[in-house]
């Protein structure tokens, strides 16, 4: 029998001043262990999708649906205080900037510290030694002196690296990864997907991972949801959704990705989106995907 969802979202949608619909009907589950990848282009939803499970909307969205569960707890009725105090060791987040998480004023140390805020009982020393393992964890080289460090005396990418064992601190069941390597070189790039491939296999968090870099996507999902206009219009195990897409709109995703043997110009693909973002219900493929397709022959 498979393990209960960690993350289980059913028909949510959010709304904006109760005129702008960001999202429109998403059902989406993550499992424990589970790496899902959203993808989708910029403006498809994906980052209020994030945002409305950890409750970091503005007080101009409102959130509607039949389900919005983590850990088995109803978010959609959850107060704020409760929404807070599952910030952290339910769910944390990973955001695409790290130069712009950290405020320049404060040490590292003193930042990761007041992550550990509702650890009353332990001392300051304790807590020190607690940040430097996470940081040691997360491969950060002589985690001592960089507790001590600014933000700005470390690379985006070893920045990167401390927002990730920042959001590990708590150790959360569901991790949330707002492109997490998108103002990162290749290199990096490569160094913190490894990572978190390793973290997912001795922690056995459950992994949100969203990008519009598809490389990305391919190299460290289990299973992706194509987001467009607000919807999930495709859903399905990785390897089926690259090798055999079913909506119009992941294959024209897929269709323009450039490669870097190409040569000349191409024309990239347009859709039609009014056949795009048809309603009809949802089927299976012969992939195994879920997608919903309107009148995409």
């Amino acid at each position: 029998m498979s393990k209960a969802p960690v993350l289980d979202l059913a028909d949510l949608s959010v709304t904006y001043s109760g005129v702008a619909q960001a999202v429109t009907g998403v059902s989406l589950q993550v499992r424990p262990g589970e790496v899902v990848g959203l993808i989708g282009e910029s403006g498809s939803g994906k980052s209020t999708l994030a945002h409305s499970i950890l409750g970091l909307l503005p007080p101009s969205a409102r959130i509607d649906g039949q389900r919005l569960m983590l850990n088995g707890q109803d978010l959609l009725s959850a107060s704020k205080s409760d929404l807070a105090a599952l910030r952290g060791p339910g769910a944390a987040m990973v955001f695409q900037n790290p130069m712009a998480s950290f405020s320049p004023l404060h040490t590292i140390g003193r930042q990761l510290t007041d992550f550990l805020w509702r650890d009353v009982n332990s001392s300051r020393a304790q807590k020190r030694r607690q940040i430097v393992a996470a940081l040691t964890e997360a491969g950060i080289s002589d985690p001592d002196a960089r507790f001590d460090a600014y933000p700005f005396e470390l690379s985006g990418g070893m920045l990167q690296r401390v927002a990730i064992a920042a959001a590990l601190l708590m150790k959360p069941s569901l991790l949330i990864a707002d492109e997490p390597t998108t103002a990162l070189d290749v290199t990096m790039e490569a160094q913190i997907l490894h990572l978190m491939r390793e973290l997912r296999a001795k922690t056995g968090v459950a992994i949100l991972m969203i990008s519009h870099q598809l490389g990305v996507i391919a190299e460290i999902c289990d299973r992706v949801a194509v987001m467009y206009a607000g919807r999930i219009v495709e859903e399905g195990d990785a390897q089926a959704i690259f090798s055999n897409p079913q909506h119009p709109y992941t294959k024209a995703l897929l269709a323009c990705e450039l490669s870097l043997v190409e040569s000349g110009a191409r024309r990239l693909p347009v859709i039609d989106w009014q056949e795009t973002n048809a309603e009809s219900a949802p089927i299976t493929s012969a992939t195994e995907s879920r997608t919903t397709i309107g009148d995409a022959a």
